[in-house]
């Protein structure tokens, strides 16, 4: 899911939470799920209903700081990978594991 702007919030279960992404898959809710614990945030997941038997489990996912939003703390460089380096946009987004701070990419190495 990319980056947006927008601040969603609501409540999964009986919690309020943030939500940082919905119709995940499970790998990428198992990352994401790691990498916010590991820098701070008290992670909320929730199963989302099947149509069918046949359909791909997804999931939802929040954090119950109702002031986080993905994209400012991808942006402004305040979220750190499991080895202390910035959590760009590509690696937020499972695309690459190269962490260097810029969030553009201008064609060069």
């Amino acid at each position: 899911m990319p980056l947006t702007g927008s601040h969603n919030f609501g409540s999964i279960g009986e919690t309020r939470v943030t939500f940082v992404e919905k119709g995940v898959e499970e790998n990428r809710k198992d990352f994401l799920k790691q990498l916010l614990e590991h820098n701070g945030f008290e992670v909320v997941v929730e199963e989302a209903k099947r149509k069918s038997e046949d359909d791909p489990q997804l999931y939802t996912i929040g954090v119950t700081d109702m002031v986080f939003n993905p994209t400012i703390w991808v942006y402004q460089r305040k979220l750190r990978t499991f080895d202390g380096r910035v959590v760009n946009q590509d690696y937020w987004e499972q695309r690459s594991e190269d962490t260097k701070p810029q969030y553009w990419n201008n064609g060069g190495e």
